[in-house]
């Protein structure tokens, strides 16, 4: 008797000692509830983030919406085909649902295996084998007398366009293995709202608010996420939590560097880790005697299937034995016991991780349902889960754990994958598989900050080039002289006229400039410009503009007053002074013949001298964003750039004359109108600029010309989304693959369509509806990617302008010696004010790029009209002491 208990003592010490020793050697595998909380916190971080707009482009968990925007309700009825593709086994089913809401299921199902060499090769060759085996099902089961629709079950990207051109069957759905396990359980439990696999690989999907999913339009209703959080720590987040091993295992992966999660967690992953494990430790002297088989260092040697073996309640140890024996190993009793303690932790900690990423989607359904306490079924599916003795138990303690107050039910599926398919034939999956192309589409407008840098460094460039005598007749960015050499002090004070021609609207107003209080009383009146004046000559379109102003005369009841006048012409304009501007070129769709390399000045007084009315004194030709400038530097002393984001793009600035080259003087500053729409005229951009880029500037009245402005103002970003919105259903990716006519018109897709479609508040039925008014019969899936496309290209304009303005403030702190600069920009346009994130992406831009620099932004009322008042008030006052001089 006391030798069986000396014995049993033994063999007790022994395990412990064995237990003790690998637990010294795997201390970091194993995870305390701290570290598990602390998991449970970054994966939540994560799913915002994948969740985000902006944020899922750097996301590791992409939280791909799936379309499936409900769980079955057990009204569902019919025949239906479902195909599942995901392992080593390829199955088919037909599903039989049955009616009534009996919530009855009956399938005849057939496996198929699948070849290595088809699972590695290329997509077609999958699909052709897909369809061999579908067609194989059908013919015997009788079942080619019929059209089916079908479900498709897949894990991984392929074009499944083979699948209709050889059978008679719709394909409805494109279901991921995951949801599939999600849907199934669904259908035997209505609270089922989690899908969970722990098998070959891992993954989640669960039912998240539409309000919270950024990437899909609508704040009604719910939709499945599908997490793939097999990617979490892709990033870096878990790299403290990864050991040698987990890095060894990756680096011989198929995929290095991702699926870090996966890795830790899978069965495809944890037969190799305990390989490792092993491995090391007999090469470290704690096993084996210190000796190694050859089947001890071939990878792939051990695999999940004897881990679970290993780790059986009563059997383990002799399994253990055996396995390593099978190894050609000599293992010892302590040897066993220490082989299947390393099991046990690196299984336990696939359980803990497991765990810890689900608690973190519970608190998150808790959370988003407001409730104190949860009670929801999680379906399960996945080999690991299935054949692992210990794994489901160990998993549910720790779950329950980590979240107290939610009362979670886990349910095991049953054909998960498959069945689960059925249940969602009726939802429109295609998108998931044109995801890819789209994307291919709109990464070419995806700006990385290397991109915004050389865009700045090559703007600072052509700024320097346009100010230098010997190379500005080469400079892309004209530096234009405006001969306005200060800013509003508030002594203004007087009548002015001022006229606003910068598109296919021209402006007379009349201007009160109060003293002292800073007070502009305004009064306008609004003319069209006719294209056949627009395009006609420049005496029919000076005429024009001199007709429309006696009519304001006559209005206003001031015929015989002669009052100062400041003309905004918004084109490029070399000026020699204050009123003497000479146009460079055309722009914004006018082509007036006679009136390039003339003084706009000149052309207006000698058309006010044919009309023999009245006489004015045009004091002041003035650029729109010169008059915005002016207008936000009556109300703040520090503003001293002006931006225009609108029809048009350009910018101009203070600088310092000792820098313009272009004018004699050295002393105080005056003001650069940029013309910097023409940067990149050179090629200097080509290099983001996309085939839409190219296909727009192609179709413009000037072409090569303005490349800059062409992608980022708001008179072409509706023609680039036009232009990709073509290619995309030539593609067969949108509008089923038809081009109407409206699509084919140019200038069909205003820009104020991309503000609307983008605005926050517009629910998807509302953009489909302005699809609609264009002529675009759209599905909800289509007003989705259209918004996309819309984000996508309003987006690089904002970055794009962003850049070039980082470019000037910079410049703007080196000239004054500054470590740090506050400046004020005044603002107009359009596209700025209107579009609901342009401003906002604008701005980052610059702070990102500019970080030396607090640069405020004001919005400008009516800078081309007050502007102009202000400039010519502001040159009166100058001239007053040259006159009395």
């Amino acid at each position: 008797m006391f030798a069986v208990h000396l014995m049993a003592f033994y063999f007790t010490k022994l395990k412990e000692d064995q237990i003790k020793k690998v637990d010294r050697f795997l201390y970091h595998m194993r995870l305390s509830d701290e570290t598990l909380l602390d998991i449970m916190a970054r994966f939540q971080a994560e799913m915002e983030k994948g969740l985000g707009k902006d944020t899922n482009p750097t996301a590791s968990v992409k939280m791909l919406p799936t379309f499936v925007r409900a769980i079955p309700d057990g009204s569902e009825k019919g025949e239906f085909l479902s195909l599942d593709l995901g392992g080593s086994k390829f199955r088919v089913l037909k599903v039989q649902v049955s009616e009534e809401g009996k919530r009855n299921v009956q399938m005849e199902s057939q496996f198929y295996p699948t070849p290595n060499e088809i699972i590695r090769g290329n997509g077609s060759e999958l699909f052709e084998y897909v369809v061999d085996c579908l067609a194989d099902f059908m013919k015997t089961k009788d079942l080619k007398h019929k059209k089916f629709p079908l479900g498709l079950t897949f894990s991984f990207p392929c074009r499944q366009t083979k699948l209709e051109e050889d059978m008679d069957v719709d394909i409805l759905a494109l279901v991921n293995d995951t949801v599939g396990t999600m849907m199934t359980c669904a259908y035997d439990d209505p609270y089922c709202e989690v899908g969970v696999i722990i098998g070959t690989g891992t993954n989640a999907c669960y039912m998240e608010d539409m309000s919270n999913i950024d990437l899909v339009e609508g704040d009604e209703g719910r939709m499945c996420i599908n997490t793939e959080w097999g990617a979490f720590g892709d990033d870096g987040a878990l790299e403290d939590i990864r050991t040698d091993f987990d890095r060894e295992l990756d680096l011989g992966s198929l995929n290095p560097g991702k699926q870090l999660f996966e890795k830790m967690i899978s069965g495809l992953y944890l037969g190799e880790l305990v390989r490792l494990i092993l491995l090391k430790m007999a090469r470290d002297g704690l096993l084996f005697g210190g000796k190694k088989s050859s089947a001890l260092l071939t990878k792939g040697k051990i695999e999940t299937r004897h881990v679970a073996a290993m780790e059986k309640y009563k059997e383990g140890l002799a399994n253990t034995r055996e396995i390593l024996t099978d190894l050609g190993l000599e293992p010892s009793e302590a040897d066993c016991i220490a082989a299947q303690h390393v099991c046990t932790i690196v299984s336990f900690r696939s359980a803990n991780l497991c765990a810890a990423a689900l608690a973190a989607i519970l608190t998150r359904l808790r959370e988003n349902k407001k409730l104190v306490r949860l009670r929801t079924t999680v379906g399960m599916d996945g080999t690991l889960y299935k054949i692992h003795p210990q794994y489901p138990k160990r998993l549910h303690k720790v779950v329950r754990k980590l979240v107290p107050n939610c009362d979670v039910r886990f349910l095991l599926s049953e054909s998960g994958s498959t069945k689960g398919a059925a249940m969602v034939t009726a939802v429109a999956s295609r998108v998931q598989a044109q995801r890819k192309q789209i994307d291919k589409v709109l990464a070419l407008f995806q700006l990385k900050r290397e991109h915004l840098v050389s865009v700045q460094n090559k703007m600072r460039t052509e700024l320097e080039y346009g100010l230098k005598k010997k190379t500005h007749p080469l400079a892309t960015v004209k530096m234009l002289p405006t001969y306005v050499c200060g800013m509003p002090d508030g002594t203004e004070k007087g009548k002015f006229l001022a006229l606003d021609l910068g598109g296919t609207n021209f402006r007379v107003l009349l201007v009160k400039i109060r003293s002292g209080r800073r007070s502009v009383r305004m009064y306008n009146k609004i003319f069209a410009i006719p294209l056949e004046i627009m395009q006609g000559t420049g005496e029919e379109l000076f005429d024009h503009i001199v007709q429309c102003i006696a009519d304001f005369l006559d209005y206003m009841g001031l015929k015989g007053a002669q009052l100062p006048l400041g003309f905004t012409f918004s084109f490029p304009c070399r000026q020699t002074s204050i009123d003497k501007g000479t146009l460079i070129e055309w722009t914004k769709g006018f082509k007036a013949t006679d009136c390039e390399g003339e003084d706009v000045v000149d052309m207006l007084r000698e058309a006010i001298k044919r009309r023999n009315e009245f006489d004015l004194d045009i004091v002041a030709v003035v650029n729109d964003t010169v008059g915005t400038m002016m207008t936000c530097g009556h109300e703040d002393p520090n503003c001293e750039i002006g931006l225009i984001a609108g029809t048009g793009s350009n910018m101009c600035y203070m600088e310092e004359m000792r820098n313009i080259e272009l004018v004699e003087e050295n002393e105080g500053k005056m003001c650069i109108n940029t013309e910097w729409g023409g940067f990149g005229d050179n090629g200097c951009i080509d290099d983001i600029r996309t085939q839409y880029d190219k296909e727009v500037d192609e179709g413009s009245l000037n072409p090569g010309k303005q490349r800059y402005e062409k992608m980022t103002s708001g008179m072409y970003l509706g023609e680039i989304v036009r232009q990709i919105l073509i290619d995309l259903t030539k593609q067969g990716l949108l509008f089923r693959g038809q081009i109407s006519e409206r699509l084919r018109t140019r200038g069909i897709f205003e820009t104020k369509f991309l503000s609307q479609i983008e605005s926050d508040r517009l629910a998807l039925l509302q953009v489909r509806g302005i699809l609609q008014q264009l002529g675009l019969d759209s599905t909800c899936e289509d007003s989705i990617v259209v918004k996309e496309v819309c984000g996508a290209v309003s987006r690089r304009a904002a970055q794009l302008c962003g850049a070039g303005l980082a470019a000037i403030v910079e410049k703007r702190r080196e000239n004054q010696g500054l470590e740090h600069l506050r400046i004020t920009v005044g603002v107009d346009g359009t596209l700025y004010k209107l579009h609901p994130h342009f401003s906002r992406i604008l701005q980052e831009t610059v702070k990102e790029l500019a970080p030396r620099c607090d640069v405020s932004f004001l919005l400008s009322e009516d800078g081309s009209g007050k502007g102009a008042a202000l400039i010519t008030a502001v040159a009166k006052r100058l001239q007053q002491p040259r006159k009395e001089n």
